[in-house]
């Protein structure tokens, strides 16, 4: 993933969890906000990973997971939006076993509770 396709301040991280909305499943939370400037660029992604998913390892593994599954459904992401997507704890073992396949199903899945 591109670097103008993340998100990297505090202050965007901050602004997507305070006036933004949100969608969870099991093992992951979507949070996504407009962007102010009304710029109707490439949408921007957040990722945090506790340390309750793992040891360092374990959680730089699942980053890299997690951004390789946002990348596939990029084509799907409605424009114009930052989403910090969280990953919750037992996250890193289903990923690790199920595949990239699995983790971006669920990905796909809190995105189509964004769009309804």
């Amino acid at each position: 993933m591109q670097r103008r396709h993340r998100l990297s301040r505090s202050r965007d991280f901050d602004a997507v969890y305070r006036r933004g909305t949100s969608a969870s499943t099991r093992y992951l939370v979507l949070h996504w906000f407009p962007r102010e400037d009304g710029e109707d660029g490439p949408s921007r992604l957040g990722l945090a990973v506790p340390r309750s998913v793992g040891p360092a390892v374990v959680r730089n593994r699942v980053k890299r997971l997690l951004r390789e599954a946002w990348r596939e459904l990029l084509a799907e992401v409605p424009a114009g939006h930052d989403y910090v997507l969280v990953a919750r704890a037992g996250l890193a073992e289903p990923a690790r076993t199920r595949g990239l396949e699995w983790l971006t199903a669920e990905i796909a899945d809190a995105l189509a509770k964004v769009r309804s």
